[in-house]
């Protein structure tokens, strides 16, 4: 046993196979998960992408519309401003409620799902509609309530289409997100360094050893649960805090922390496990290579009403071997499918440093 037990060599373990522990685990979890971790409901437009991209599809449909009663361009801007003034309000009622409602909505029958995303859009467009008819305002010709209704209709049938192809479109890809997920969540070679630090310590240091341990258990408990969709930021922290504990343990001095920690940013949402991958990824690359080792920034904060997370580390002079950013990926896809537009997410090498931010609503 080696004097400094606190202090294992990196490469004391050989690099994972396919056919390993992560395979194990794979093959055990990933049909359940995924089963339990697939959208909700086709009607989840809680997001403001998809708003924004409704809003300007509608509005496109009304201006095209227009052209085929406008006489010149004056009077399409009139038409247009009039129609809007039914259509942008109908949109919106109609996103707010599916928004709303879409667990139960999504839990009918395709049949009942295409009636009730119909109706829905005949009586938002039917609500402005009748708020507006006392201002006799010309929206749509000499029918100024059937119009809009049958409008309503139509575009919610157009937008309920786009949703469900949306819906399909991304299946593939959050499947491959999830697998993903689950591949980059705990690495084989970890668990079995983390175990020959336990054991190294189990003689001179015991109630290190059980500490280390406490840690792993944690680690694996969440990496093995199924623990939903989101959770909150602080989580996220508190377990990178305790695999950075096991890597201090493993490295030393060689491993500088520093944490800059905003409470506030604590409770916005972000998928599970979304931050181990990237500490993982700044001890591997920018501590482990080196041997002198480096330095791992951990930073939140609030701004402009966000939560932004911030982790760099050091860049060794000997670079470590290429990854195949597989965990980048990973977490940047994750984040869009939870986040939509709402999100940001940026990997890049600045000032000797390589900074990772991400930056979720609160």
């Amino acid at each position: 046993m080696s004097a400094e037990p606190s202090v294992l060599p990196a490469s004391s373990t050989a690099e994972p196979r396919s056919t390993g522990f992560g395979s194990t685990v794979l093959d055990t979890l990933m049909p359940g998960e995924a089963a339990a971790r697939r959208p909700a409901s086709v009607f989840d437009v809680c997001h403001a992408g998809v708003v924004l991209r409704t809003l300007l599809a509608v509005e496109a449909a009304v201006g095209l519309g227009v052209l085929f009663v406008a006489v010149d361009f004056q009077a399409w801007l009139s038409r247009l401003a009039a129609a809007s003034s039914v259509a942008v309000p109908a949109v919106l009622l109609w996103l707010s409620t599916a928004c709303l409602l879409k667990r139960p909505l999504g839990a009918l029958s395709p049949a009942a799902r295409w009636l009730v995303a119909m109706g829905l859009g005949a009586l938002s467009a039917a609500v402005p509609a009748l708020l507006l008819l006392p201002l006799g305002l010309d929206v749509l010709g000499a029918q100024p309530l059937l119009a809009p209704v049958l409008a309503g209709a139509g575009a919610a049938a157009a937008v309920y289409g786009w949703l469900r192809w949306r819906a399909r479109a991304l299946l593939p890809a959050e499947t491959t997100a999830r697998l993903a997920e689950l591949q980059s969540r705990i690495r084989p070679h970890f668990l079995f360094n983390t175990l020959n630090t336990a054991l190294a310590l189990v003689r001179v240091d015991p109630a290190r050893a059980e500490g280390v341990l406490e840690d792993l258990a944690e680690l694996f408990r969440v990496a093995l649960t199924d623990i939903g969709e989101s959770v909150s930021l602080a989580e996220e922290v508190e377990l990178a805090r305790r695999y950075l504990d096991i890597e201090q343990v493993r490295f030393g001095a060689r491993l500088n922390i520093v944490w800059e920690l905003d409470d506030e940013a604590g409770s916005a949402r972000v998928p599970p496990l979304i931050l181990q991958p990237l500490v993982e990824n700044a001890v591997r690359h920018g501590v482990e290579p080196a041997p002198e080792g480096g330095t791992v920034r951990i930073r939140t904060r609030v701004k402009a009403g966000r939560a932004q997370v911030v982790i760099a580390n050091t860049v060794p002079a000997q670079a470590s071997r290429p990854g195949n950013g597989m965990a980048l990926k990973n977490v940047r896809e994750r984040l869009n499918l939870m986040h939509d537009m709402a999100a940001q997410f940026e990997a890049r090498r600045v000032d000797g440093a390589f900074r990772v931010q991400l930056v979720v609503p609160l």
